[in-house]
């Protein structure tokens, strides 16, 4: 298979929803600067303004975008403000949106290579609006980079050290309890928790191991099903499972877990039985 694609191609994630022509204004400017590069839509049903919805998605979506794609993200409540418009190169694609932890998740998964403020106005519209960068600004930056404009031309040289990061809890250990959260919950309202790799691997293949899901202290649920997809479970029953983004998952067999539950982004999780604390 290829590892390089055979035409500029830029993803797009952004929170402009489908009722709106902000998406297809945007892909306008694009096509106008690059004239038949391939888009892909990620996703433009981000809840308005939830930065760490849009850095969950974009966590789940940018390895399987082909090497060498600029992948463009504008989920921007301070779009106008002091925020920096950036880009940066990170595991063989160019990042470019806002800097306000919208890049949370990329930037913990490989070095950044690379990065810039977009602060060259060479590669701007020639009026740039302080409501709509995602058309005045972070689309032109994106279809010139897309069409081979090296990242130092764009702008000024930026630490990627300071770029921004979101400050989102890892499970922890209290003991021999391992305590985490509900990270994301998806649009089938699966419950996708924080707990991955060989904890999540363990947690489903030790005997014994409970979840328990703390929504208020009324509505407590103890889960110790588990299945390895999703029409693995009980009509009715919660169970466990990993995901394909490799995180533990609270799922309902045909159903919401979130609406049965009421569990929602940040909804406390502990697990017990995993025999003997280690660092998560």
């Amino acid at each position: 298979m290829p590892t390089q694609p055979r035409a500029p191609l830029i993803a797009l994630l952004t929170d402009f929803g489908l009722i709106d022509p902000y998406v297809g204004v945007m892909k306008g400017v694009m096509l106008g600067i690059v004239p038949g590069m391939a888009l892909v839509d990620l996703t433009h049903t981000i809840p308005p303004q939830d930065i760490e919805t849009g850095a969950w998605q974009l966590h789940i979506a940018w390895r399987y975008q082909p090497a060498g794609s600029v992948i463009l993200c504008v989920v921007d409540p301070g779009v106008g403000s002091a925020r920096r418009p950036v880009a940066f190169r990170l595991g063989g694609r160019i990042f470019v949106g806002p800097d306000n932890g919208l890049f949370t998740y990329a930037l913990a998964a490989a070095p950044v290579e690379e990065a810039i403020v977009l602060d060259n106005p060479r590669f701007h519209l020639p009026q740039v609006s302080n409501t709509f960068h995602g058309r005045d600004l972070f689309s032109p930056s994106a279809a010139h980079l897309a069409a081979g404009v090296p990242l130092s031309e764009l702008g000024s040289p930026l630490d990627p050290a300071t770029l921004i990061r979101l400050d989102i809890p890892a499970p922890a250990w209290e003991g021999e309890t391992l305590v985490g959260r509900i990270a994301h919950v998806d649009y089938y309202g699966n419950l996708i928790t924080n707990i991955e790799g060989d904890l999540a691997a363990r947690a489903l293949s030790t005997e014994g191991v409970a979840l328990t899901l703390e929504v208020s202290a009324e509505h407590v649920w103890r889960i110790t099903s588990r299945g390895s997809h999703f029409a693995a479970g009980n009509e009715g029953e919660l169970f466990m499972l990993r995901d394909s983004s490799g995180r533990l998952t609270i799922a309902l067999r045909n159903s919401s877990a979130a609406a049965q539950t009421g569990a929602k982004r940040g909804t406390r999780i502990t697990l017990t039985g995993l025999h003997g604390a280690a660092t998560p």
